[in-house]
């Protein structure tokens, strides 16, 4: 085989591997397309994060995300980005994510309700959207894992980067915690140790 022209060939990849591998190399990361739009500009650094969960505002509807962190808990409007609520020293076994479900207490507008947290310690977000998007993490050169971002129909090993899929993340300096789409498929986020990336878009007529 010879040598990629992304770098040296991988031991152990088949031909077809590698050529995946060396697409993958050759995307720079790019915005996310229409009708995303990102929430904050570039992120919110949320240092010490642990994991995040999605909640639907009790009197808008909207979106929230809450962020989960060794520095507290933080309830963020999803498309805004305005943090509405902070606990900066939850108490006793309610700083973690905990129980069968991974979950914390709520704060602000979510008050004794719990809410599930995806990231360090398990759990996982929606890796599709309704419309057809869909999301996933893929780790050419690990540990500096990517996150590709589908148009319905979309996929990275055939179709046109910045077509059907773009590389809308890069984590070249913080661990991925959790990636995903909110349940209601209008917000898609990207959580590291460090900080936190949302995207949103209108809802679907």
């Amino acid at each position: 085989m010879p040598p990629s022209s992304h770098g040296p060939a991988m031991p152990g990849l088949t031909p077809y591997q590698q050529q995946l591998r060396d697409r993958i190399l050759a995307a720079p990361q790019v915005a996310a397309p229409a009708p995303w739009r990102p929430v904050f500009e570039p992120c919110a650094a949320v240092g010490g994060l642990v994991g995040i969960g999605f909640a639907v505002d009790p009197e808008s509807g909207g979106d929230l995300v809450m962020a989960v962190s060794h520095n507290g808990h933080g309830l963020f409007d999803a498309t805004t980005g305005e943090r509405i609520a902070r606990d900066p020293d939850p108490e006793g076994e309610d700083d973690l994510p905990a129980g069968p479900d991974l979950s914390c207490p709520g704060l602000g507008p979510l008050a004794g309700t719990r809410v599930r947290i995806a990231g360090l310690y398990g759990g996982g977000l929606h890796t599709t959207a309704p419309g057809g998007w869909h999301v996933e993490v893929v780790g050419p050169d690990w540990p500096n894992e990517r996150v590709l971002l589908s148009a319905p129909g979309g996929m990275f090993h055939r179709d046109t980067h910045g077509d059907k899929w773009w590389h809308v993340f890069h984590s070249r300096w913080s661990e991925l915690r959790a990636v995903g789409f909110s349940p209601s498929g209008r917000t898609l986020a990207v959580a590291t140790s460090s900080d936190l990336t949302l995207w949103t878009r209108a809802e679907e007529t």
